[in-house]
């Protein structure tokens, strides 16, 4: 009998937004294609390094664009990596309180036992049904392993 049968999750579990990777990363090969097509297509006149700088802009854009596509949520039995654009927090269940998104709010807040707040950008309100059903899961996740205790706020 494996984990789904038995009614618990199967870990490791993966989280990413959805519309904002195929916007971003659709983005991304367009822009590069373009200016590689422009620079094949320059006249005469434009010198190697001009063209050579504008496939450069094209991929430095993707590159950028790749940071907007690049949050993910990764549920493991020790605890949770969330990956968000710059940095990535490397989280045991225990320190993870309680996951929260407020109507509106493009993305859950994570409080954790320490009493701060972090970002979980993996999970998107621009992805309707599907970030409120994430959302359940992970949240279903978290009670299932544990939550951190309140910090002592003496």
């Amino acid at each position: 009998m494996d984990g789904e049968e038995s009614g618990q999750a199967v870990l490791p579990r993966t989280w990413r937004p959805r519309s904002v990777r195929w916007v971003a990363y659709g983005l991304a090969l367009l822009i590069v294609a373009t200016l590689a097509v422009l620079a094949a297509i320059l006249p005469g006149s434009w010198g190697v390094m001009d063209r050579v700088l504008m496939v450069g802009l094209g991929l430095a854009i993707a590159a950028a664009l790749h940071l907007l596509a690049r949050p993910r949520l990764v549920a493991g039995e020790e605890g949770v990596t969330v990956v968000n654009s710059i940095r990535t927090h490397v989280l045991s269940w225990p320190e993870v309180v309680d996951v929260r998104m407020p109507e509106g709010e493009p993305w859950p807040s994570a409080d954790l036992s320490d009493g701060t707040t972090l970002a979980v950008m993996a999970i998107q309100s621009a992805d309707g049904e599907s970030a409120r059903r994430a959302l359940e899961e992970f949240r279903a996740l978290l009670h299932e392993r544990g939550e951190g205790r309140e910090p002592d706020r003496s």
